[in-house]
């Protein structure tokens, strides 16, 4: 973590005076009515989120600084039921849904709330959340909380939110799932970089879901290329299994420094001649990395291709080799779906290699669609023909459903910008959805007869 810079510090200092300043403020202290702190809300939340997301945007590291600023008694309890949400959400769980380590951030802001003066007011926003971040806790940690606490207003409030349907695992989950639903386009996530082995074990993979969450969004990570260039010059971390992921993410999602590159090829060059099962163990992260969230990008394979030494003669060095064909022609190239075939063959049907191989080309047809207009669907009509390349290339069930998917959620897209029946375009799509669809097996002559149906 780092602590806040000091112009974030003084634009804080701003909106505090700004606060205390106000007529509204004033008026409050002197009637205490819940519509006049609405209207403090109104007027000030939205100017303490907008620098809230500038320093997540620009430092996600100072995040948590930031948070223990807001906590001052001179913002009057504002913006603290939202991050003390952020809090909750960042814990890391285990496969009980529960907290992997105690919530420290969030007890201590759970607390600045319940010493608020304007605690009466606060609670009204923050039910839900405590509740959640109550079911997550273990009893040991709920137990320690209510004992410093003295007031009996409070605790009796704290003590409602212990709700005992959520000791069932399902319920857990459910309403985890749904209150994380609220803040799915909020960026709130931070890290911390560990500088020995212990702390990686520690928080290593919350520091893999911030890079992965970061490299997606394409947010500015300027900011974060200083600690991975220091992350992966640390040689204690290098030989330790769970450091080979985050060298992975790094490589290919961030622009971290030559050096860095060269550091991380050098370790990747070690462990290909020592550990026979090096080679297994990548493309299982690989794997893992294609069917998270995040995209892969032609771009992403290509800076992991320059770190890879193919000199060194291994089942990595003859994927990247492929790959590398598949970036230089592009994946409709015929030479590419000739070499993509040769290589498949090459490797039984379910090996890791052809599961990575699969999801890698399935990336690049989904990023394809995904970015292609309802105005240009005559070029979706000449992709289908390398997409049905690929089908007969792999013979897999999975990534034929994942064409089918794709292709449907984009036909879907055109049917609701071309509702002329009698048009030109919504006849040139039906009969191209007709015939394809049905000769590939997404759709049966009654769904595709459903599927153009004039709606009564």
């Amino acid at each position: 973590m780092e602590g806040l810079a000091t112009n974030y510090k003084n634009h804080l200092e701003q909106l505090k005076g700004a606060i205390q300043e106000s007529e509204l403020l004033a008026q409050y202290l002197e009637n205490e009515t819940d519509d006049l702190y609405k209207q403090m809300i109104d007027a000030f939340e939205p100017h303490i989120l907008e620098l809230y997301e500038l320093v997540a945007e620009k430092s996600p590291l100072q995040l948590v600084s930031l948070e223990s600023e807001l906590l001052d008694s001179g913002f009057e309890g504002l913006f603290l039921p939202r991050i003390l949400g952020y809090s909750v959400l960042r814990g890391e769980l285990d496969e009980n849904y529960k907290y992997k380590r105690p919530q420290d951030h969030f007890k201590k802001i759970l607390n600045t709330i319940c010493e608020s003066a304007n605690f009466d007011l606060i609670k009204m926003r923050i039910g839900q959340t405590v509740q959640v971040g109550f079911s997550l806790s273990s009893d040991i940690w709920l137990t320690n909380l209510m004992e410093h606490l003295t007031n009996k207003k409070v605790k009796s409030f704290l003590n409602l939110q212990k709700v005992d349907k959520l000791r069932d695992l399902n319920n857990r989950i459910a309403l985890y799932n749904s209150y994380k639903k609220q803040f799915h386009n909020q960026n709130f996530l931070t890290a911390e970089f560990p500088t020995n082995i212990s702390e990686l074990k520690v928080l290593g993979s919350s520091l893999i879901s911030f890079l992965k969450y970061r490299a997606n969004r394409k947010y500015k990570n300027e900011s974060v290329l200083p600690h991975l260039d220091e992350l992966i010059a640390n040689e204690g971390l290098h030989n330790d299994p769970d450091f080979l992921e985050i060298m992975m993410i790094t490589g290919m999602f961030y622009e971290v420094s030559d050096t860095s590159r060269k550091t991380i090829s050098e370790i990747f060059d070690k462990l290909r001649t020592t550990d026979e099962q090096f080679a297994n163990k990548y493309f299982q992260h690989l794997l893992y990395i294609y069917r998270s969230e995040i995209e892969i990008t032609p771009d992403a394979d290509k800076r992991m291709s320059k770190i890879i030494n193919k000199k060194v003669n291994d089942e990595v060095s003859s994927y990247y080799n492929l790959m590398d064909e598949v970036h230089t022609k592009g994946y409709v190239h015929e030479d590419t779906i000739t070499a993509v075939k040769e290589y498949a063959d090459k490797h039984k049907g379910l090996s890791i290699e052809n599961e990575c191989l699969r999801d890698g080309i399935f990336g690049y047809c989904e990023s394809f669609l995904n970015n292609l207009d309802t105005d240009s669907y005559h070029e979706y009509f000449e992709i289908n023909k390398v997409y049905t390349s690929y089908i007969n290339t792999f013979y897999n069930q999975k990534f034929n459903q994942n064409i089918k998917d794709l292709s449907i959620r984009y036909i879907n897209k055109l049917m609701d910008v071309y509702t002329d029946k009698r048009g030109r375009d919504y006849q040139d799509i039906k009969k191209f959805v007709t015939s394809t669809f049905r000769d590939l097996g997404f759709k049966t002559e009654k769904e595709l007869t459903e599927m153009f149906k004039t709606k009564k």
